[in-house]
């Protein structure tokens, strides 16, 4: 059994901002596999099923980003589960759009929802896949940005960024976090340099 985490704000008004990005991969991985994410249980909305073969269950913590560790905790502990079967999904500024990145363990990179889970569980050994979200801008005020709605453009991308953390993370089930790491953690090949006009 996984516990799948994704992280987000349960108010409506945080609904379509990149700081929900954690939710909608869960949604994405909810519809894939017909799984309802629907039942209150401590401080979360879960739903129990099958990802590819893996038993698993998929869960929003319901608290706000900065408390999410104290519903993971609890979720972990009243489904007898350890570190090693959490794996837990967050939007990052500090990546850009497009970018997926797995590791095993690591800091919470600024993103106060990690910091709440490391800070709960006391430990930072936990899987974790972050969706880049940053701006392709400077931007006064990181904070806002992951916390307005998006525009029409950026829902498709996040749709398809959310998408894409949902395939991470079938693989991490089917083949281990080696093989998706693999896969998600390659940088992009740099743009070939145009030739200068003489």
């Amino acid at each position: 059994m996984r516990l799948i985490v994704g992280l987000g704000n349960p108010d409506p008004e945080y609904q379509w901002t990149p700081h929900n990005l954690g939710f909608m991969a869960i949604d994405q991985l909810a519809n894939r596999s017909g799984i309802r994410v629907e039942r209150p249980e401590g401080k979360a909305l879960v739903g129990r099923g099958k990802v590819g073969q893996k038993e698993v269950i998929l869960a929003k913590p319901q608290m706000y980003m900065n408390l999410s560790g104290v519903a993971v905790r609890d979720l972990l502990g009243k489904c007898e589960l350890n570190l090693d079967d959490l794996l837990v999904i967050w939007d990052e500024k500090q990546l850009p759009w497009g970018t997926i990145r797995i590791h095993p363990e690591g800091s919470a990179g600024g993103h106060k929802g990690a910091k709440s889970v490391i800070s709960t569980l006391g430990t930072k050994d936990f899987a974790r896949v972050r969706i880049g979200c940053g701006p392709d801008h400077p931007v006064g005020d990181l904070a806002a940005y992951v916390l307005r709605p998006m525009k029409k453009a950026e829902l498709e991308v996040a749709a398809e960024m959310a998408g894409q953390a949902g395939d991470a993370v079938e693989m991490i089930l089917a083949q281990g976090i080696d093989a998706a790491m693999n896969k998600y953690n390659r940088r992009k090949p740099a743009e070939p340099e145009e030739p200068e006009k003489e």
